[in-house]
Order: structure tokens, then C-alpha cells, then sequence
């Protein structure tokens, strides 16, 4: 079988407080998503939103339903978010064929799909990033290329968090239930993401960092805002962050990644902020 999952259930903040370095990550970090030739998935009982990776060879690889989600078709009551972070590739849905390169994105809406990730070349292949939400409609598929995206430039260069926010999964640009996703690239000499750390006590976010090189990390920051905590994350690695806690990170080198989230609402700003100067 080409596909495999791990269940990871929902974590308070008064458990969290307790655990060592090992288990945080064994709770909040998602390190096995991106294996040749499989399609991995984490699923997530905040929000029930699954965080997963696809990389194709020679062959395409199917998405598959799961024995956790009790359907004959994984998208028969999902949503799906791709956004292909390799070589260039395509989805097919049903008849239907998306040709993605890096950093474009497809929405696939619910609905009995057959769905299966290719890679144009074995040895340059995509790596398709995956995010999953329940979905009460079912909307029309739709592809959101680089010029498609609505893009935000926030920070600057002497508060080291300069970066363009490419929005391509969302409600300005293609209409979804739930699910919402993006990609923050930080520009050259700037290395914090999300200045000021904010919380969604509404929804759930994952922070999906690559572009990393090696020997390079992000230090990814988490917690309540007076207890933090850190992990940190190498290439194409996912930090799941529960609604209490805060999002930030900080690399050692130029990075980027994909924000995803789903909850209670559709709007981008609503989020609770806290500068530097609050943190603990």
C-alpha cells in the first residue's frame, strides 16, 4: 500500500506545559510527510484537519481513503489543498488535468473524486504538501497559479521579517468551506516569520517550512504567550499548532512555508496578536 497515516489527538496546554523536548515533538512536530513513491498523512483532531504529502516517481500515486475516515472516497465529505513545493507535477481529478510546477496550488473540492499526484520526471520529483478539512458543499475545483494569488508585503528589513504572503487557497480567490492556505516567502536577509506571534483560538494552523538547506533549521516557536516553547525543524517538516497556542519561528538561514488552517470562519485577520515585548 502506498499510503500510510498516524492519528494524533488533541493536546491541552496544561499537558503540553509538562513535556520535555521529545515529547513535544512527538506531539506537535509532523517529520515524516514528504517519502518517495507514498502518500503520508497526519490526522489531526484539532479541527479534524489532516496535514500530508504526496511524492510520486515513476508511478502516480492515488489518494486514497483512510480507515479513519469511514468513506469509500477520501474527498466525499473533504475538502483538499495541494501545493507542490518540487519538481514539476500534476493532479488529475477524475478527467481532469491540473499541471502544477512549485508553488501553485489546487483546491479540490468534496465530491466522489479519483484523484491520483504524478511527477513530470522520477529524479526531479514533486513534492506535493496536503491539507484536509471536513466540508459541509461541495465547490468547483479550480487551480491557483504564482499570478493567480493575492499577495501581501508586510515587515521590513530592520525588523529581520520582510517577506510577501502569497494567499492562494482562499476566500478572495477560490471558494472553500473551510480550509485555508498560503505561502510566506521571506526575503533576502530577513529570518523571523510572523512578527508579532498571534494565536487563532477559532481554528487550528500548520506551519510548513522547506526551502531549508541542510545543516540549516527554523527555530519554530509555540506555547501560551507567558510559556513558550520551541522545536526546531528541518526542510519539509510541520509544526502542528493547537488553538492556544502561539506561532512564530526564526531561521538560520532563508527559508519559506506554507500556513494552512480551518475553524470557525473564513476571515484571514482574525487572529489575537502579541508583540515581542509580551512574550515569555
Amino acid at each position: 500500500m502506498t499510503t500510510e497515516y498516524e492519528t494524533r489527538y488533541a493536546i491541552g496546554q496544561r499537558e503540553a506545559k509538562q513535556y520535555d523536548t521529545q515529547e513535544l515533538r512527538d506531539a506537535f512536530l509532523a517529520d515524516k510527510l514528504m517519502q518517495p513513491g507514498k502518500v503520508y498523512w497526519i490526522y489531526s483532531h484539532y479541527e479534524r484537519f489532516m496535514v500530508g504529502g504526496a511524492v510520486p516517481l515513476d508511478q502516480g500515486l492515488p489518494l486514497e481513503t483512510l480507515d479513519a475516515l469511514k468513506s469509500n472516497c477520501f474527498s466525499a465529505r473533504r475538502e483538499v489543498g495541494v501545493i507542490n513545493v518540487g519538481g514539476p507535477g500534476k493532479v488529475t481529478v477524475n478527467d481532469t488535468e491540473y499541471a502544477l510546477d512549485k508553488g501553485e496550488a489546487l483546491y479540490i473540492g468534496a465530491g466522489d473524486y479519483a484523484v491520483t499526484f504524478y511527477s513530470d520526471k522520477a529524479d526531479t520529483p514533486a513534492h506535493f504538501y496536503l491539507n484536509s478539512a471536513p466540508a459541509h458543499a461541495s465547490y468547483p475545483c479550480k487551480k491557483v497559479g504564482k499570478d493567480d494569488a493575492n499577495v501581501l508585503h508586510l515587515g521590513s528589513p530592520e525588523t529581520a521579517n520582510e517577506r510577501d504572503i502569497h494567499q492562494l487557497i482562499i476566500n478572495s480567490v477560490v471558494q472553500t468551506c473551510q480550509l485555508q492556505m498560503g505561502l510566506t516567502r521571506l526575503y533576502p536577509g530577513s529570518v523571523w516569520n510572523t512578527m508579532p506571534a498571534h494565536q487563532h483560538d477559532r481554528r487550528n494552523e500548520v506551519y510548513f517550512y522547506f526551502d531549508i538547506a541542510e545543516q540549516q533549521a527554523v527555530c519554530h516557536f509555540m506555547g501560551e504567550p507567558k510559556e513558550t516553547r520551541h522545536l526546531f525543524v528541518q526542510n519539509e517538516q510541520a509544526v502542528l499548532s493547537p488553538p492556544w497556542s502561539i506561532h512564530c519561528g526564526c531561521g538560520t538561514s532563508s527559508y519559506a512555508f506554507i500556513w494552512g488552517m480551518a475553524g470557525e470562519n473564513l476571515d484571514y485577520d482574525d487572529m489575537d496578536k502579541f508583540p515581542a515585548s509580551e512574550l515569555r
